[in-house]
């Protein structure tokens, strides 16, 4: 195989048999099966097949770390080994657009559950269950009517009560956080264009900037949360306000990973000029992670304000 790949004529680049994919696949479904039987035990059930559920999910998910090392590794030997050709690098810009891509209907997701919300805060929902024979029939049954009325007062953001003490002041922690994302973008690009003239230690440095701002956002965001008027389960306002801006921030933690990774690699002297894919595809998740930060913070901190909670 290897004498094959010395001897190609070709830019594209033919893959070496590798263990990853077996090793990952079945390292998911330990960590499903983990997952399902932690939960069915949770509910006071006995398990699955006498199976103990967070060591069977631990062991799966190690096995799932172990595996993205590994095959990231490989990845990066084959850059390094001349696999990359200008050909292979622009197929990989085209799986990263895709993968983003993916992303973004995430959050529209979560978008979507946050406006259908405020835009008819007093709509009426059927409520269905299943009859006791289970047939088709049984389950179009109708048994009630939900009225979100009677959840948000018809009102967005519903109106101070017991369960909400108000939302957060857009112009206080959220505009600071906004600003500390806004200049890591700043400082990612600082960094790309250092490595475009080969500036190692800017690109070092706008890396490390880049990578504090980041953590920073993420203090503030918990510190944010554990303050906050309201929680998650009990009411609409919540689960959406968690969710959206929850995911966003699991994106900047796992965007502050990919950026302390490109900087370990560029302390050891990785990435040049005209190959660093991976720093590459860094830059674009973080002004991806920038982007939704914009969306989330004008939709739902400035155009979604009530009342402030008081502190």
């Amino acid at each position: 195989m290897a004498e094959a790949h010395a001897e190609k004529h070709h830019d594209y680049h033919l893959v070496n048999p590798s263990p990853w994919p077996v090793v990952g696949a079945v390292a998911a479904f330990l960590t499903a099966v983990g997952l399902i039987v932690w939960m069915r035990s949770m509910g006071g059930g006995e398990g699955l097949f006498g199976l103990h559920g967070p060591s069977l999910f631990g062991v799966g998910f190690a096995a799932i770390l172990f595996t993205m090392f590994m095959w990231w590794r490989d990845v990066i030997k084959e850059a390094h080994g001349g696999d990359h050709t200008p050909v292979v690098q622009l197929h990989l810009r085209y799986g990263m657009i895709l993968f983003i891509a993916s992303e973004v209907m995430f959050f529209v997701a979560w978008f979507w559950a946050y406006f259908d919300a405020s835009l008819f805060p007093g709509g009426v929902h059927p409520l269905e269950v299943t009859g006791p024979d289970g047939t088709a029939e049984a389950t179009k049954q109708v048994i009630g009517m939900v009225e979100r009325n009677a959840l948000t007062g018809g009102h967005w953001p519903p109106k101070p009560n017991p369960n909400f003490r108000g939302t957060f002041d857009p112009w206080g922690l959220p505009l600071v956080n906004t600003l500390i994302l806004l200049t890591s973008g700043t400082t990612v690009t600082w960094a790309h264009h250092a490595l475009l003239s080969n500036n190692r230690r800017g690109l070092k440095w706008g890396l490390l900037i880049t990578i504090v701002l980041g953590i920073m956002f993420t203090l503030c965001q918990a510190y944010e949360y554990v303050h906050a008027g309201f929680t998650f389960s009990g009411f609409i306002y919540g689960s959406t306000f968690f969710m959206a801006t929850g995911f966003h921030g699991a994106h900047v933690i796992i965007g502050t990973l990919f950026l302390t990774v490109c900087l370990l690699r560029a302390l050891a002297g990785h990435f040049t000029p005209k190959q660093h894919f991976g720093f590459e595809a860094a830059a674009w998740y973080w002004h991806f992670v920038d982007v939704v930060w914009l969306f989330l913070f004008t939709c739902i901190y400035v155009l979604g304000a009530g009342t402030p909670a008081p502190h």
